[in-house]
């Protein structure tokens, strides 16, 4: 249940920055959306754990700027892997990524909201 609802918000994310920067988009095509939303999901769930550790160090230097860095990565790897996702430059890639986090941050924001009501009653 916890990786369909990561799914969904992954989905939904792409398809704002798809809307939202011209530099990225997935073709028009509901499916492509869909398979760039699970490939993106996946990539969160198995890569960006793993690139993470690796990266401490740089992340404790400068003091966490450098987890954006690693999502605007996840972000073009998701990109690489999906044919009709795609992401033109760099500065697309970086208006993408802060649409995609603060899509999540909202999501997290309201699920989070939602657990508490689940404990108070």
């Amino acid at each position: 249940m916890r990786f369909l609802l990561r799914y969904a918000v992954s989905t939904a994310a792409l398809f704002a920055a798809a809307w939202a920067v011209d530099g990225i988009s997935y073709g028009d095509q509901w499916w492509t959306l869909l398979v760039a939303g699970l490939v993106f999901t996946c990539v969160n769930a198995v890569v960006k754990p793993v690139v993470t550790v690796l990266a401490i160090p740089f992340i404790v230097v400068t003091l966490g700027i450098a987890l954006f860095f690693i999502n605007l990565a996840m972000l073009a790897l998701t990109a690489l892997l999906v044919a009709d996702f795609t992401i033109d430059g760099f500065w697309a890639a970086v208006k993408g990524t802060l649409i995609v986090w603060v899509v999540n941050l909202l999501a997290e924001a309201t699920g989070a909201r939602g657990r508490r009501r689940e404990r108070a009653h």
